[in-house]
């Protein structure tokens, strides 16, 4: 695969709609184009599903070339944007993290969702400000999802969160990102506000108690992910089945709507 700045800009207007960019993530090439193929405008990677179908954990631990080699992957059997969940670029190091972004371009990505975690917002902006810079030089306007973990990881006491998630929104934007994530944020008043203040497009994780997508559209919101939560479906439903032939060989009907082995090939025909 090569560069694709036309799905770049591509994608960053899908974040300029009246309703916000609903994003099921995938986690490998096959989860990828099914999703595709049932009308989603975008491909986004869920960072733990991609490490859990390779044998890591979630949390910084994939090695790089395989974060590489799954876009790579993806790219090739779809035909929309990608972005990549890179976690917090898995490295410490601006440089090595613009190398990253540098190589996932490459493979066809035209986005990345890069976090602040537990770490500095300092840390962040670098990484955004040296991805930036690659990016420039590679002729892609490539959209870096900035997440900040304020609200996930109850960084700061709840009544200071919109503030202190709006500070870093501001220092993330500046440094060069093209949109804000804010995951377990959910309550509607502080969605509309970060919203308001942010000045980038808004993207929240879908989560107990989050208002529907066309509430959140009102709001202000203007991307929702579904982050692991398929990836974990279809691994708890892979084990049921999986408990149930172990235990004594049956082997559950395909339901009404199951896909057949001639409908997931068709997925993947020369196209």
């Amino acid at each position: 695969m090569t560069k694709n700045p036309e799905h770049a800009t591509q994608f960053h207007a899908l974040h300029r709609g009246s309703e916000p960019l609903i994003l099921a993530n995938a986690w490998d090439a096959g989860s990828a184009r099914l999703i595709e193929s049932l009308g989603a405008r975008a491909i986004a990677t869920t960072s733990a599903g991609v490490a859990w179908v390779h044998g890591y954990p979630d949390g910084d631990a994939l090695p790089v070339p395989l974060v590489v080699a799954s876009a790579a992957a993806i790219a090739r059997v779809i035909r929309v944007p990608l972005t990549v969940d890179v976690e917090g670029g898995y490295s410490d190091d601006p440089e090595a993290v613009g190398k990253l972004a540098a190589a996932l371009i490459d493979a066809g990505a035209v986005g990345i969702n890069l976090e602040d975690g537990g770490g500095s917002p300092d840390l962040l902006c670098a990484k955004i400000a040296r991805i930036r810079r690659v990016a420039g030089e590679l002729g892609v306007d490539l959209f870096i999802n900035a997440r900040t973990d304020v609200y996930l990881r109850e960084l700061v006491p709840e009544a200071d969160r919109v503030a202190e998630t709006c500070a870093r929104a501001a220092r993330y934007r500046a440094a060069g990102a093209s949109g804000i994530f804010v995951p377990k944020a959910i309550d509607p008043q502080a969605i509309a506000a970060i919203a308001r203040a942010v000045e980038l497009p808004l993207n929240v994780l879908s989560w107990p108690g989050l208002p529907a997508a066309a509430e959140l559209a009102a709001l202000g919101v203007r991307r929702l992910s579904a982050g692991s939560a398929i990836a974990q479906a279809a691994a708890s439903h892979s084990a049921a089945l999986a408990t149930a032939f172990l235990r004594d060989g049956t082997r559950e009907a395909p339901g009404e709507n199951a896909l057949t082995h001639r409908e997931l090939n068709a997925l993947f025909a020369r196209r």
